[in-house]
């Protein structure tokens, strides 16, 4: 099934709790993970920003809200223990403890009030008053976590880059996108600083090869480049990954890229997956362009924002 949302998880993060013992955070996570059948591989999944796992992250904003409102406490870092207000919770039997509950709770509405703008950007205000209150204010319609609605922020702007991006280059000649993706992989090292790293083979003799490029900066290996810009919408099927292991086959060569603005064919991606003499990766139209995002190829930095969390070493060591 899918991961639970933060605020899904608070009755079983406090039954987790309920015979009164202390309870590592770990612990949690793997009770938590039973109980909603969040398989080992869905544990792995990670946030966007590729930092933490989605899983643990949404038990900590479990933790994190129950503990303002004064149902938890954790006596050490990442030790948890319910509370009498946490007992009384569940010995109520109430239909769903969920976010409109916690409200009934005075420390956790003063902690939304501590947690409020007080800037009179009317903008800034509805951003942020988004990430502090959605959940409070529409109990029941929104379960995203501040963490859930960065990472959507950051999801659409993604996507929608990736739609510029891949429009600019469908604005260029051939030529073009030939020399950006030999350049784009000399910034992603291949060749290292080595002059010469990569090179555009001419329009006439090159017997199907795009590129070539030094995958170390001695050259003993070299990867043979076949760089097509064609229409987004089109396919590139096992035909053409044939004639390109064809061509690699005339220069003696054992590693092949395919990269296109198109996409690949299932009967393609297998036909290359089944190449054993001569190694061929593919990179499609969707690949390329978070490729070139994140070597920051054809775009720019517009805005960068950190996201700290607390200390926990630094608050157990003794400074004296």
């Amino acid at each position: 099934m899918a991961i639970p949302k933060y605020d899904e998880m608070y009755q079983e993060f406090l039954e987790a709790l309920s015979d009164g013992e202390l309870h590592k955070i770990g612990e949690i996570r793997d009770t938590l993970a039973r109980v909603f059948n969040v398989s080992a591989e869905e544990r792995k999944e990670l946030l966007p920003s590729g930092k933490q796992p989605l899983f643990n992250n949404r038990v900590n904003w479990t933790s994190s809200y129950l503990k303002q409102a004064g149902l938890i406490k954790n006596s050490a870092r990442g030790v948890y223990h319910i509370t009498e207000s946490g007992k009384r919770a569940l010995a109520a039997h109430v239909s769903q403890i969920d976010n409109n509950f916690l409200m009934s709770f005075d420390s956790f509405k003063e902690f939304l009030s501590r947690s409020s703008p007080s800037t009179t950007d009317s903008d800034v205000v509805t951003s942020v008053t988004k990430i502090n209150h959605s959940f409070a204010q529409q109990p029941g319609t929104s379960s995203e976590s501040p963490q859930d609605i960065l990472d959507e922020a950051y999801n659409k702007i993604k996507a929608t880059l990736i739609e510029d991006v891949l429009s600019e280059i469908m604005k260029q000649s051939p030529t073009f996108f030939e020399h950006l993706v030999v350049y784009l992989l000399t910034q992603m090292g291949y060749g290292g600083s080595l002059k010469g790293a990569g090179t555009v083979t001419r329009s006439t003799g090159d017997e199907g090869i795009d590129g070539i490029i030094r995958e170390d900066k001695l050259g003993f290996n070299l990867i043979y480049i076949q760089a097509k810009r064609w229409d987004r919408n089109s396919t590139v099927g096992r035909p053409d990954l044939q004639k390109f292991v064809g061509a690699l086959a005339g220069q003696g060569a054992t590693k092949g890229l395919f990269i296109t603005t198109a996409q690949f064919t299932k009967e393609a991606v297998e036909y290359a997956n089944k190449q054993h003499t001569t190694k061929i990766i593919l990179i499609d139209g969707i690949s390329l362009a978070e490729l070139m995002i994140e070597y920051n190829v054809g775009v720019s930095v517009e805005a960068t924002y950190s996201i700290k969390r607390i200390d926990s070493d630094f608050f157990d060591d003794s400074l004296n």
